[in-house]
């Protein structure tokens, strides 16, 4: 019974441990970052160098993957056990794909699966009565395309679908009607990239910017209408830049910052003189694209009580807005494009959920195989994300192709 609550506490916010005014959404696992490149840097990748994961972080970064690697196309495999630190049997899995038409334009699709595990649902008795198996997952294809010879744009269709009881009855585990459905709901990403080459005495560096729309599109109910949830709309700013020492050895430094573009339930945006808590109601007639204009004002700001004089203090709505964004920092070491090790930091205000930690990646890239793994370190004390570790495999179309005529 307390998984089954964890579960759905999970689909109806994003994990803010410790937050005083959390952003509530349906789908947060769309929010985790599926591959092992991207996590080593500290979970950013809107403006890093083209990879074959862009998919999730910036799908416009695939019209310049001619750049990266001399192939049309290529595919990865990441797995993720998720909250190892909370539970045993929660896991991620992630494919990704893109095919190049040219040196302008190309294809990509990802699926990502969110599986909960085993739930064993019990009555007021505590008999056990069903088993579920509550999962998350979406499907999305995008295209991109070069517009100059240094930017490029993308645009990504989404679908997603949020089962969190298979169908089983709940309305007998309380004394009120508490029946669940599936829910389901399409969305769309809007994608922007530039990279542009920089001739320095040690060779060509990389200096890039990606923005990235995500998750733009309608809510989720899980009571047939009676009530709708946000899904995690997200926007993204990234900047990278990468710098190599001679022709073997390169550094990529990058930063990046997110912020959610969904409404804090605490606070009624028309209210300017106090604070006002919505109803489930009225912040279910909430619409998709009021909330996303309303995210950027709407924060109530709060008091908390200062550690060294024991007073206590206001935080007004303009600072709590600016707490919202998370932001991230990243190294990437390669050699040769073919060993890398990575480093980087991810930061969430403390009273915004205080998901603060610090990741490690390593990989190697050959002809055919790639194989990227992470593991983040909570620098938050009881960070539930501490010690996960993700594994990505990737292959790449071309080495594919030239091992089969090998053979023959």
């Amino acid at each position: 019974m307390k998984k089954l609550f964890f579960l759905v506490a999970f689909a109806t916010t994003t994990m803010a441990i410790m937050a005083t005014n959390p952003v509530i959404t349906s789908m947060p696992s769309l929010t985790i970052s599926p591959d092992a490149h991207a996590s080593g840097m500290g979970d950013i990748g809107a403006a890093t160098r083209p990879d074959m994961t862009s998919q999730h972080w910036n799908a416009a970064k695939y019209a310049f993957m001619g750049d990266v690697m001399d192939s049309r196309g290529g595919f990865v495999a990441s797995y993720t056990p998720w909250l190892r630190e909370l539970v045993g049997d929660i896991d991620l899995a992630y494919l990704c794909g893109f095919y190049r038409f040219d040196d302008l334009q190309a294809i990509s699709a990802s699926f990502t699966y969110f599986s909960m595990g085993k739930v064993q649902l019990t009555d007021f008795n505590g008999m056990q009565y069903a088993e579920a198996h509550p999962n998350e997952w979406a499907l999305d294809v995008a295209y991109s395309r070069k517009l100059h010879e240094y930017v490029s744009m993308a645009a990504t269709l989404r679908f997603m679908y949020s089962d969190l009881n298979n169908g089983v009855n709940l309305s007998s585990m309380t004394s009120v009607n508490a029946e669940m459905y599936p829910a389901w709901t399409m969305a769309a990403d809007i994608s922007l990239y530039y990279r542009q080459p920089i001739d320095i005495p040690m060779g060509e560096s990389q200096f890039a910017l990606g923005f990235t729309l995500s998750n733009l599109g309608g809510k989720m109910s899980y009571d047939k209408g009676n009530t709708s949830n946000f899904i995690p709309a997200n926007m993204r700013l990234g900047v990278s830049y990468e710098l190599p020492f001679d022709d073997y050895n390169r550094l990529m430094m990058s930063v990046e910052c997110n912020k959610m573009l969904v409404p804090t339930f605490q606070s009624k945006y028309a209210s300017n003189t106090e604070t006002q808590t919505y109803t489930n109601e009225e912040f279910s007639k909430v619409s998709s694209p009021k909330g996303w204009w309303q995210s950027f004002a709407d924060a109530p700001g709060y008091y908390y009580t200062d550690s060294k004089t024991g007073n206590q203090k206001l935080v007004n709505g303009t600072k709590e807005e600016f707490q919202e964004v998370v932001w991230g920092a990243g190294l990437e070491y390669s050699y040769d494009r073919k060993f890398f090790a990575r480093a980087g930091y991810s930061h969430e205000n403390y009273y915004k959920g205080n998901r603060r930690y610090v990741t490690l990646g390593a990989g190697f890239a050959l002809s055919i195989v790639r194989l990227d793994v992470s593991y983040c370190i909570a620098v938050a004390a009881s960070n539930p994300l501490n010690n996960t570790m993700r594994f990505t495999l990737g292959f790449d179309l071309a080495g594919i192709k030239d091992l089969v005529n090998n053979e023959k």
